[in-house]
């Protein structure tokens, strides 16, 4: 069974308890509401990643995501 770890509007926070939860998982989603790509980079760096961009990210997230 997949595990997938769904998480959004974490508005530019990322700390060990979150990374805690993103190795357990076999996928990271995160619905929207992102901030600092620094978040997405770091679940990037653990775990596949899927993601939507929020009401605050920016355009740049916009064109990452």
């Amino acid at each position: 069974m997949t595990k997938i770890l769904l998480l959004s509007d974490t508005h530019s926070h990322i700390d060990d308890t979150i990374l805690k939860y993103v190795k357990q998982a076999d996928q990271v989603w995160h619905a929207g509401d992102i901030g600092d790509l620094k978040v997405t980079d770091a679940i990037a760096a653990l775990k596949p990643l899927r993601a939507v961009y929020g009401n605050i990210d920016d355009a740049k997230a916009r064109s990452y995501l």
